[in-house]
């Protein structure tokens, strides 16, 4: 074990945490390593909202060139952030148990959430996803949703600067750095983005001694429930460009999976839940995927494309 295994890491205080849980569960099993935090596209461009930067994992593709050109071994990913087809060259070598995939709001007060259907024209919530946008004004139409991107920190401080009555986070970002306020509400209605509160970590598909070593690290569950909501992302084609929600669970044996494609205005929206022997996990993504696009998610998938191209 003589070998210094380089952690890849975003420079955010989420990210370097993340990356610190690997960095200490690999020492524990006896190897060196070493923290290498780099800026990523996606942490530069804050002006911009996501789907609009014409990038493919916007904050993983710094971390895939910085790992293939051999300067890092291993990169730590929020799972949620990586694109379901990984870069050549790179693969999936660990999924670490995942936290708490729900999101949150955190907000200046709940009245609003009571107000008539005036007072409701001027009730603004901030975030930078599509799918909580989307699933936001399914539920509170009248409501304004704006563009909210940053790091936790950058986000939550904007949140208070802002005239806004409330702001959408993961739960386990928050969770993980002791930043989620006692009074945040749990938007268990919302489905969250397929893989949200799992960390992936990738390595070269030809380094065998990285693969070994973060094969200890790998949480059966985590990775079975992943693999299912991002098939599940994979099939509808949506990556970071449409409003998709995919969450699975496991108990006792038996997989219960959530998933749905939203319309980006929230008017429209096909919703699919379904449960599984854990045995037969493997295209339960992909067929439940499938079942939406039939029943007329082809269609709205070609709509949120074409608007999203103009």
């Amino acid at each position: 074990m003589s070998k210094i295994i380089r952690i890849g890491t975003r420079e955010s205080e989420l990210a370097l945490w993340q990356a610190k849980t690997v960095q200490k569960a690999l020492e524990n099993l006896g190897h060196q390593t070493e923290l290498v935090p780099i800026k990523s596209l996606g942490d530069i461009q804050l002006d911009k909202p996501l789907y609009d930067m014409g990038i493919t994992g916007i904050f993983t593709k710094t971390l895939d060139i910085t790992l293939l050109s051999g300067e890092i071994d291993i990169a730590v990913h929020s799972m949620k952030d990586v694109p379901t087809k990984m870069a050549h060259g790179i693969v999936e070598a660990a999924v670490l148990k995942r936290e708490n995939p729900i999101d949150l709001l955190l907000h200046k007060g709940l009245n609003f959430l009571k107000s008539d259907q005036k007072e409701s024209e001027k009730v603004v919530i901030a975030t930078g996803s599509l799918r909580r946008k989307a699933q936001w004004l399914a539920k509170y139409p009248s409501h304004k949703v704006v563009n909210l991107r940053g790091n936790v920190n950058t986000r939550m401080r904007k949140l208070q600067e802002n005239d806004w009555q409330g702001a959408i986070f993961a739960a386990a970002g928050l969770e993980r750095i002791g930043l989620r306020p006692q009074n945040a509400v749990e938007l268990t209605w919302m489905i969250p983005a397929p893989a949200q509160g799992a960390m992936l970590v990738v390595t070269k598909e030809n380094d065998d001694f990285s693969q070994k070593a973060l094969a200890s690290l790998n949480h059966e569950n985590s990775a079975i429930c992943t693999h299912i909501e991002r098939e599940f992302l994979k099939t509808l084609e949506g990556g970071c460009t449409a409003p998709i929600g995919a969450l699975a669970q496991i108990e006792n044996e038996t997989v219960h999976f959530k998933g749905g494609l939203f319309d980006l205005d929230g008017t429209e929206e096909f919703i699919e839940e379904t449960s599984f022997p854990i045995f037969n996990y493997k295209k339960m993504g992909e067929i439940t995927a499938n079942s939406i696009l039939s029943r007329g998610g082809n269609e709205l998938m070609l709509k949120i494309k074409q608007q999203l191209a103009k």
